[in-house]
């Protein structure tokens, strides 16, 4: 139950612990905790992706130290046991990456969700939005770190030549393929040998839900993967990688989301 819809949060939203996870591209020049501010689901606490990954790296969005997660979660309020929702108000669907953060972290899978169709959909069907200031209660969190859940540079050029994984990039095809520029600067264009391509704005729907199963099924069968190999997911910088993993837990549900944390933004390097 990776997926909530609108209904079930809106009958529920009492009973969760609400994250508005809004994070947009540098060239989209939107503020996610601006946005955030004006309107967002009621009881909503923001997590910001940048502020609250690893700061003392030219990386963007890399997992910071335990103690520092427990720092955030505990100041968010936010304990062990919680039933979490994590939605965006964002084109990449960055919600993803707070709900692969949060597993990471050791928080019970079962217990974290992402709002299918995030605040899009919850506007357009008429729910209950504020601008409220969301008062929370420091909590004692603790993290425990599952460090099987990502990958490094190290681990992803040996597996070039081990193939014991799969690497599935979710950039577009134009980027795997180094037919365009890498919007960030100092990047090659390219993509990680042996990889395969799988853009995630198709298991997106218009309105920000993501396709059904058998949509899902038929794209990851269609680049004829090795299923008895996992699958590490990578992208440009750590965020649409979660959305595919999301989006392949829900066809395998005994899967744990792996990421390639540096992604693109590292391995691209010039």
């Amino acid at each position: 139950m990776s997926l909530v819809d609108t209904s079930w949060l809106e009958n529920n939203i009492d009973k969760v612990k609400i994250i508005d996870c809004s994070w947009h591209m540098p060239q989209a020049q939107r503020n996610g905790f601006e946005e955030y501010a004006v309107k967002h689901i009621p009881n909503a606490i923001f997590f910001d992706l940048d502020k609250n990954s690893k700061l003392n790296t030219d990386l963007p969005h890399m997992l910071t130290d335990p103690k520092s997660w427990e720092r955030i979660m505990s100041n968010m309020g936010i304990e062990n046991d919680d039933r979490i929702v994590v939605y965006d108000n964002s084109d990449v669907i960055s919600s993803c990456r707070c709900w692969y953060n949060l597993i990471y972290y050791g928080h019970d899978p079962k217990l974290v969700h992402v709002l299918d169709g995030g605040l899009k959909k919850w506007k357009k069907e008429n729910k209950p939005t504020n601008d409220s200031k969301v008062n929370t209660q420091t909590s004692k969190y603790i993290c425990k770190e599952n460090t099987k859940l990502v990958k490094n540079k190290k681990q992803i050029d040996e597996n070039i030549t081990t193939q014991e994984f799969n690497v599935v990039d979710a950039r577009s095809k134009e980027r795997f393929e180094g037919k365009v520029a890498e919007p960030r600067k100092g990047l090659r264009s390219g993509s990680i040998k042996n990889s395969f391509c799988l853009p995630f704005s198709e298991l997106i729907n218009d309105d920000h839900t993501f396709v059904n199963k058998d949509k899902i099924q038929e794209k990851f069968d269609s680049f004829k993967i090795d299923y008895k190999k996992n699958i590490v997911f990578s992208c440009g910088s750590g965020v649409t990688a979660s959305v595919l993993a999301l989006a392949y837990s829900l066809i395998n549900a005994k899967y744990m989301p792996t990421i390639y944390d540096g992604s693109w933004a590292e391995y691209g390097k010039n």
